[in-house]
């Protein structure tokens, strides 16, 4: 797991996600002018309280944070699209008793 993020990440993730500014400061509990200073931070590290929320509203949205390695830098790749987390939302909005997801 990644433990912070930087500009360039929260960028990166936010454009795979297919979201707005907007949309990310909104679940992150930030204000857009927020975003805005975050993302042209650059490769700038930013506070472990700032990667936190970021990293939990862009995973929300279905980013994956790739951590630094010896073979490679840290990184953000997409788990799902939007129209898939938009599906998962609507199906566990949906109630219902839940059911075994074996299938025969």
């Amino acid at each position: 797991m990644v433990d912070r993020l930087t500009g360039r990440l929260v960028a990166a993730g936010r454009n795979l996600a297919g979201i707005g500014q907007d949309e990310l400061a909104k679940a992150a509990g930030v204000s857009i002018e927020k975003v805005r200073l975050t993302e042209a931070a650059g490769s700038a590290w930013l506070s472990e309280e700032a990667s936190l929320a970021f990293m939990r509203a862009l995973e929300s949205f279905g980013a994956i944070f790739i951590p630094d390695s010896d073979e490679m830098g840290a990184g953000v790749r997409l788990k799902f699209t939007r129209d898939d987390v938009k599906q998962i939302g609507r199906l566990e909005s949906e109630g219902g008793p839940p059911l075994p997801d074996d299938v025969p």
